[in-house]
């Protein structure tokens, strides 16, 4: 469990009902924290980009084209039931047929040629071991997905539990695929901190009795970081962090900055 000590300094007015502070990770960000609960796409691998540009296209081949921002916000964090159950409700006659495995193909390819690891989340793993910290993947996506993007960037090694929402009745929103997760993992709900980039995630976290930070270093956020960090703010999210080097230790206190949430 991580130790407590504090160092912040003021607000910056142009972030609203955003409030800059900087704290150390140690310092109540974590403290408390037995388990660290991540969602995948879009926290550990840069692939929502990839995920919603192939989404967008596979809809568009459906018959149902919808600009890329309503992608993001329709389906982001939202499991393959759910957009499934949206094209057969939306969509023409025979939309769904051959759907999954056509999106999944597009996708595959690309996530092989193209995905990457999010910057600074092998340090920050490096430091959750270090502190006793034990820490899991709990996604939308399926499983072979998750372990086939793992191996892509050389973190299987590093993610040995990896649960999805396919081992569960109710995705997210629901709480189920957390309660699972810490469930499997022997760890109480409350000592559960959850780091997700979708609304969807974040509400499912506190639904579950969990800590929630959002996160939004992902390319398919990139310029709308203050809007979707309010989102996240909204749905429940304690802190809102702009990158997994803000919770990990530095030289002076000039520690790590985290949008909070007031």
């Amino acid at each position: 469990m991580l130790m407590e000590e504090h160092c912040r300094v003021g607000t910056l007015s142009h972030f609203h009902s955003l409030v800059l502070e900087t704290r150390s990770p140690t310092a109540g960000a974590l403290h408390g924290i037995e388990l660290v609960i991540f969602d995948f796409d879009g926290v550990v691998a840069d692939s929502e980009v990839l995920s919603l540009g192939t989404l967008r296209e596979t809809l568009a081949d459906c018959g149902l084209p919808m600009p890329l921002e309503e992608v993001r916000a329709q389906f982001l964090g939202t499991s393959l039931t759910t957009i499934s159950e949206y094209i057969a409700r939306a969509g023409p006659r025979g939309a769904l047929d051959g759907f999954a495995e056509r999106w999944q193909s597009a996708l595959y390819s690309r996530l092989l040629a193209e995905l990457k690891p999010m910057p600074a989340v092998v340090p920050f793993l490096d430091y959750l071991k270090v502190h006793g910290v034990r820490h899991c993947i709990a996604s939308s996506s399926k499983l072979d997905r998750i372990r086939l993007s793992l191996a892509a960037m050389r973190l299987e090694d590093r993610f040995p539990d990896v649960f999805s929402a396919e081992q569960v009745r109710n995705g997210k929103p629901a709480p189920d695929l957390f309660l699972f997760a810490a469930q499997q993992i022997g760890i109480r709900a409350e000592a559960c901190l959850v780091i997700e980039d979708s609304p969807h995630g974040v509400r499912g976290a506190i639904a579950a009795g969990m800590r929630a930070f959002g996160f939004v270093d992902g390319a398919h956020l990139r310029n709308i970081q203050h809007t979707h960090g309010n989102l996240l703010l909204n749905a429940g999210a304690e802190f809102v962090l702009k990158d997994f080097a803000e919770l990990l230790p530095t030289q002076s206190c000039d520690s790590p900055r985290v949008l909070h949430n007031n």
